[in-house]
């Protein structure tokens, strides 16, 4: 990924479009969190229904532990220990942040801060977040490639980014809701990152 691709890439958020991008997991699909044009773009190309909640993708987790500053301690702690990484992480959300992203929960909030490296570290340096979910039809396979994106979906975007061959396994998904409380989580799938992983760094 280009730095010129990167900078389109914020100027499609910045007006509320839809871009396909890669990520450290599979192609995905990214809108500006507050744009209900940009999700309801998103959720039809998928085929998804509305009330499914999405994730809210930040490029760097100091941005990201900024933009919930009631987190608590032991829970921002559990975040550093994370993440960047494949994991899309369920959290508290009092203060029903990004709501376009939770669906019918409004108090719970995945997140999602990947690791990016090599042909993709430039990414890395977007300093905002996205509303970001994968780049298949709702219940489809996940897409390791550009060219294995539906290509009803490549034709349906404002933006496409070539990233190369991804890693092709989504991401795991931690619920930490009750974490700061009870210092319990729960894995709800495990993907990318291995179960026995996410319970050593916990």
């Amino acid at each position: 990924m280009t730095e010129r691709e990167v900078a389109t890439f914020r100027r499609c958020m910045a007006v509320g479009g839809v871009a396909l991008i890669p990520t450290d997991t599979v192609y995905g699909l990214a809108t500006e969190p507050t744009s209900k044009e940009g999700v309801r773009r998103i959720y039809a190309l998928k085929g998804r229904p509305p009330d499914r909640p999405a994730a809210v993708m930040f490029f760097e987790l100091e941005l990201a532990l900024a933009a919930l500053p009631e987190l608590g301690e032991r829970t921002r702690a559990a975040l550093e220990r994370l993440l960047p990484g494949a994991l899309t992480v369920l959290l508290p959300n009092p203060a029903q942040r990004f709501p376009l992203a939770c669906g019918p929960e409004p108090e719970r909030l995945g997140l999602r801060v990947p690791a990016l490296d090599g042909a993709l570290a430039p990414l890395a340096g977007a300093r905002w977040p996205v509303l970001q979910t994968s780049a298949n039809r709702s219940g489809g396979a996940d897409a390791r490639r550009y060219e294995d994106v539906e290509p009803s979906i490549r034709r349906g975007v404002d933006q496409g980014v070539d990233g190369g061959e991804l890693a092709g396994t989504p991401s795991t998904v931690v619920d930490l809701t009750a974490y700061e409380d009870e210092e319990a989580h729960r894995v709800l799938r495990e993907g990318a990152v291995p179960r026995a992983q996410v319970d050593a760094l916990l």
